[in-house]
């Protein structure tokens, strides 16, 4: 999601320079052809952007649907849709200059109009979505003429520009007067991009086919295919075997299992800081985790450490907030919590969960400390991460239970209905500091992402604080002390920031790392015809 998760999504400031192992490309090309085929742990849930929340369902809507600006490869914001803007007012008034050349995929130019619909819909009370809190800053919205919209906000808004994404372009002949949620194009998306959704099949595959009308050129790759595979050891069977061109590799599969003659043959590998974290988060509404105690107890009481070295082999850095070391608004003095099970303990004792009866487990008014943290299948880091931590908790006196569950059903009937204690998640980084969707209190609402309730006075200010604010060095005081405020009251126990180790057919040429990761290029990526493989029918 490229507003605020670029989501739920997707490319992110700060990234170490990606590094290759393989050899230099010496073709020609590029050649028109052939298919790239992804493995992915869960499948899409919806692909109007703005009303889904799962990082596969934006992976996906990332290819079908434009956004008036993106980010490039050094993460600069450049024009997509909007071929330039002009900012009026002190930053409150934004004018975008829409380009003339763009047609949805039924041949109906896109104007002005789709983005004005598509604004007017994320702001109804009417759509469930994670998302309008950026628009709601709006005061007024409206078309110039066919390919010129104009917004004025009621105030200054740090992340303004940046909110423009894909997220609020929908098609207005298709969508005006219907409820958006109940639309065929949740399925079967009319979109604008690089590629046309060709077919879905629910826990199979998704087949997007290259769109030869496509305003940027047409990808030189036929079809791009998503197969659904939610078990890793199985995913990497299938790239083995080449029934994948592209995958995640686990850190045992990258540092062992594919330094072998084969793949170094047949593909590269690529590994570079992640734009995400992982984070042992908390429902705050669950009378075990209330007290702060207790929640900086567990942190201290987990060696972050220790999972670096055994779950991920070295290949990610522990995480000390909800930004990633190498941002600009990253603070590297907040407060951290080392492995101290002694302080842990010291803490516990504190807040009243004492071993009354010598049972080896803590208890309090009769109750043991007894709760089951919930993660998704599919992810083995996630699946160790949370026996270690079990392991560690049990050592101070704490039992943890943990359950996998399939992704659709977990985000569906869990996270959304609040049906947990606690879980074993990840973000997606965002290019902004801006993390008001995720903390402040007016998000704790179903289908919000502050979903473990988090409510602290002090940080709703600040964020508001922070998106009214242009100057950087006042941004980056004020996401300061955010950080430290998050550290002090530990709503998760921020655990690492994983390196991204993908894998890739080494067929594909045109690949070239960069800030942004490797995909921001995808539509450039290219086959010899002599190494083609599938045939476009």
């Amino acid at each position: 999601m490229r507003s605020l998760l670029s989501f739920l999504f997707l490319f992110l400031l700060g990234v170490h320079c990606p590094c290759l192992a393989g050899s230099t490309e010496q073709h020609t090309g590029p050649d028109y052809g052939d298919a790239i085929l992804v493995g992915s742990i869960g499948d899409a849930s919806n692909l109007i952007p703005m009303l889904s929340s799962d990082a596969t369902s934006h992976e996906i809507a990332d290819l079908i649907i434009d956004g008036l600006v993106k980010y490039d490869k050094d993460l600069n914001l450049v024009g997509d849709l909007a071929e330039s803007w002009d900012i009026a007012d002190g930053g409150k008034e934004i004018t975008f200059h829409l380009r003339r050349d763009v047609k949805w995929e039924d041949g109906v130019p896109f104007t002005a109009q789709d983005v004005l619909f598509g604004f007017n819909t994320i702001i109804s009370p009417k759509t469930p979505t994670a998302y309008a809190g950026d628009f709601l800053e709006v005061k007024s919205a409206q078309v110039i003429d066919p390919y010129t919209f104009r917004v004025i906000y009621k105030r200054p808004f740090a992340p303004a520009l940046s909110s423009w994404g894909n997220i609020v372009v929908l098609p207005k002949h298709l969508l005006a007067g219907k409820d958006i949620t109940k639309s065929p194009l949740c399925r079967r998306p009319v979109g604008l991009g690089p590629f046309k959704l060709s077919s879905w099949k629910t826990q199979e595959r998704i087949v997007l086919a290259a769109n030869p009308d496509y305003f940027d050129g047409r990808p030189y790759l036929d079809r791009y295919i998503m197969r659904i595979i939610p078990d890793p050891a199985t995913m990497f069977l299938e790239l083995k075997s080449g029934g994948l061109d592209w995958m995640g590799l686990s850190p045992i599969q990258y540092d062992r299992q594919t330094n072998t003659p084969f793949f170094k043959k047949n593909f590269r590998k690529y590994h570079y800081l992640s734009f995400s974290y992982t984070y042992l988060g908390y429902n705050l509404r669950c009378p075990l985790f209330k007290d702060k105690r207790v929640r900086q107890a567990i942190s201290y009481a987990i060696d972050k450490e220790e999972i670096i070295r055994g779950v991920l082999l070295g290949y990610g850095v522990v995480a000390t907030g909800p930004y990633k070391p190498d941002a600009w608004f990253y603070d590297p003095n907040v407060r951290r919590y080392p492995y101290d099970p002694k302080r842990a303990r010291a803490l516990l004792e504190e807040a009243g969960w004492r071993d009354s009866d010598g049972d080896g487990w803590l208890d309090k008014d009769g109750r043991p400390f007894s709760f089951t943290v919930l993660t998704n299948q599919g992810n083995s880091l996630r699946d160790k991460t949370a026996q270690i931590i079990q392991y560690r908790l049990k050592k101070i006196g704490i039992k943890m239970k943990i359950r996998t569950l399939e992704w659709t059903a977990f985000i569906n009937d869990f996270i959304d209905k609040r049906r947990f204690e606690a879980v074993i998640l990840g973000w997606t980084l965002g290019q902004d500091p801006d993390i008001y969707d995720i903390w402040h209190s007016s998000k704790t609402g179903p289908k919000q992402l502050n979903f473990i309730g988090y409510k602290n006075p002090e940080v709703d200010r600040l964020l508001v604080e922070g998106r009214r604010t242009f100057d950087r060095q006042r941004r980056k005081r004020i996401y300061w002390r955010i950080q430290e405020i998050l550290a002090e009251d530990q709503p998760y126990t921020f655990l690492y920031v994983p390196m991204a180790l993908p894998i890739i057919s080494s067929r594909f040429h045109g690949i070239k790392p960069a800030p942004a990761g490797i995909s921001y290029n995808l539509i450039r990526w290219w086959v010899p015809k002599h190494e083609q493989k599938y045939i476009m029918p």
